[in-house]
């Protein structure tokens, strides 16, 4: 059955982005509904937790929050979740590994003052962002396909993509010693599909 989506979320990569990744590299057609923060009071008691991004699925027929869940769905939709059980299940523990780093961005993110900021910064960057990159490194290595959890592209690939893709922007000499991750990035960037909505998605500043 060919489903109607419908991704809600502002107009920024964020926490949309892998499934938008998903969307793009199954050449699957979706409308991507980008809110404005002024259009967002109004729509926010609609949403199932109070919070974007949400998948719309046949105009309204069931409404999916989380934005993990949400990846997760369009991975077994697509067909990019292993079939191998065991597969699927390192799939799931390494994007769940990320929240244990990206918990400790909040204070980084709140924080309004410049000289604070970049000292949040420098912390996260020793004592999560470094560690954390090494760790997966050595995951992708240990897999030996040159992918996170399979033979081939996974959902849990796009998502994690995604997330070297941003550290990458932000401080880009994180990398320098990771030679296989930067390749693994580069190859993903080079997928047909994911390398024609990088050229085409909107600039945003996250």
């Amino acid at each position: 059955m060919v489903h109607q989506y419908k991704l809600v979320y502002f107009n920024a990569r964020g926490r949309a982005e892998p499934a938008r990744l998903i969307f793009a590299y199954a050449g699957a057609n979706y409308t991507d509904q980008r809110v404005e923060h002024a259009e967002w009071p109004a729509l926010k008691s609609k949403t199932p937790f109070g919070q974007l991004p949400v998948l719309d699925i046949d105009n309204g027929k069931v409404v999916l929050s989380q934005s993990k869940a949400i990846a997760r769905y369009l991975g077994n939709e697509f067909n990019l979740v292993p079939k191998d059980h065991i597969q699927a299940a390192k799939a799931d523990m390494l994007v769940d590994g990320y929240e244990d780093v990206q918990k400790h961005f909040v204070p980084w993110f709140l924080e309004k003052d410049p000289a604070k900021k970049k000292e949040l910064w420098k912390n996260l960057e020793t004592e999560h962002i470094a560690p954390f990159l090494k760790l997966y490194e050595k995951f992708l290595i240990d897999n030996g396909t040159g992918y996170f959890a399979s033979s081939s592209i996974t959902w849990a690939d796009l998502f994690l993509f995604d997330v070297f893709h941003r550290l990458k922007a932000a401080s880009s000499h994180l990398f320098d010693g990771h030679p296989k991750l930067t390749e693994f990035m580069d190859k993903i960037a080079k997928e047909p599909k994911i390398h024609a909505w990088l050229e085409k998605r909107p600039k945003t500043e996250n």
